[in-house]
């Protein structure tokens, strides 16, 4: 959510250029009618809650294949069918595929403590969101479901536990408790190297109010910046036990937030610059924790974090699921939302405001949502990638697709679904997620 307090709302959205195609039988007529073909690779969704019979995600399981990190989207953030198909999504991959972690667009930080709840059991589900998960998207029932499920599914196999993990930058905060973790190692283990340490977090610890940060002078938020990373540096060159990782890893991410952090707000090339920053730390700390710890993730995004192609260039040159493909190839694959119709939280301006209660009609006529609405099952996925020749000629051209974040009204950018995703979860009617009580 830090990248709520640099990005410029209402920007252009350009749309994506669409490939040359080889041209085949079908294709005369997928162009004007693509729905036969598409309602061939579609398979039926029977609910979007957890806790049901899940034969008809079976399919879903085989396209999901090998793959050691799945990221689910969300075409917005705050949908009830989209957070709940989450966690009934996470349920059978981790029963059924192995899976181990649920990772979120929250802060590393954060999600360390939503773990330690998953792990030990120790305080209220309900505290723990109103604490971790306030003022975010995702400080809903529905995630306090998916945490209180995490937690007793560990409970009830202890030797193979689930884990929380946050993937993004600090804020609103990284209290100086985080920073302890990284003192209090080095203290006990590398005492000669504190001093040096705690020279170089002064001016940095504790980061209390990202906004209040972000009005220190450019030219100091630079000077804490580097010395993040000259700290990360300094920890990763020290030698020792396996808990060094984890030290070095929590050094990583205050030093992705600092330099994040130290945007220049008047340059017009420093909000797309940051969002690479944020998109790529995102893709790293996915990636550490899959290949430190070996878990298949199911990563948890907007569609336009986990898709491989941006859906606003300008603002967003590179997506968190481009930067995967490059880490882990083929070991990374994207499913994306869509829906016709429905309600969902959002806020009049993005920094401003409670999350409240928009609803948009059926999806008009050209846009990818109407038609997928045409195919004959009322909630459905299907793989684009072996989708029939003629239906793949319709999902890698670009056209309107809503994409509803953290403001709203928004316009619909150009979207390739082919190109975006590997997997299309498209429901019907979808209806605002549930506010934390």
């Amino acid at each position: 959510m830090i990248a709520a307090a640099v990005v410029l709302t209402g920007a252009v959205l350009a749309p994506v250029a669409s490939p040359a195609f080889a041209a085949d039988t079908d294709t005369a007529t997928a162009w004007r009618d693509p729905v036969r073909s598409l309602d061939r690779a579609a398979h039926p969704l029977r609910s979007t809650e957890p806790g049901r019979n899940t034969a008809d995600l079976r399919a879903l399981g085989g396209m999901i294949g090998a793959a050691k990190v799945v990221g689910l989207g969300e075409a917005t953030h705050g949908s009830h069918e989209f957070f709940t198909m989450k966690e009934r999504v996470f349920r059978y991959l981790v029963e059924e595929k192995g899976f181990r972690a649920f990772a979120l667009e929250l802060s590393w930080s954060a999600g360390l403590e939503i773990d330690e709840y998953v792990q030990n059991g120790h305080g209220d589900a309900r505290e723990l969101a109103k604490r971790t998960l306030a003022g975010s998207p995702w400080d809903r029932e529905e995630f306090v479901s998916l945490i209180r499920w995490m937690r007793d599914y560990n409970r009830a196999h202890p030797g193979r536990t689930v884990h929380f993990v946050g993937d993004d930058l600090g804020a609103p905060s990284v209290n100086d408790g985080f920073f302890a973790r990284i003192t209090d190692y080095v203290r006990q283990h590398h005492p000669a190297a504190l001093p040096r340490l705690e020279r170089l977090y002064t001016g940095l610890r504790p980061i209390d109010d990202a906004f209040a940060y972000l009005r220190k002078p450019l030219d100091e938020r630079l000077r804490l910046a580097t010395q993040a990373e000259e700290a990360q540096k300094l920890i990763e060159g020290l030698s020792g036990a396996d808990a060094l990782d984890w030290t070095g890893q929590h050094a990583r991410f205050v030093a992705q937030t600092a330099r994040f952090l130290a945007v220049d707000l008047a340059d017009p090339h420093g909000l797309p610059a940051a969002q690479i920053l944020r998109d790529r730390a995102m893709a790293q700390n996915v990636a550490w924790w899959q290949r430190r710890t070996g878990h298949k993730i199911l990563l948890s995004a907007h569609n336009g974090h986990v898709s491989y192609v941006t859906d606003n260039p300008g603002l967003y040159p590179k997506t968190q699921g481009a930067f995967l493909r490059e880490t882990l190839g083929r070991d990374y694959l994207p499913i994306g939302f869509s829906f016709d119709r429905g309600s969902f939280l959002s806020k009049d301006k993005a920094l401003e405001g409670e999350w409240k209660r928009f609803s948009v009609p059926a999806a008009p006529s050209g846009s990818n949502e109407h038609t997928l609405d045409q195919v004959r099952f009322e909630d459905f996925y299907l793989d684009v990638r072996t989708a029939p020749p003629s239906a793949r000629t319709w999902l890698d051209t670009a056209r309107p697709t809503r994409t509803i974040g953290t403001q709203f009204p928004v316009d619909p950018a150009a979207i390739s679904l082919g190109r975006s995703y590997d997997v299309v979860i498209h429901l019907h009617d979808v209806r605002q997620a549930d506010l934390r009580r």
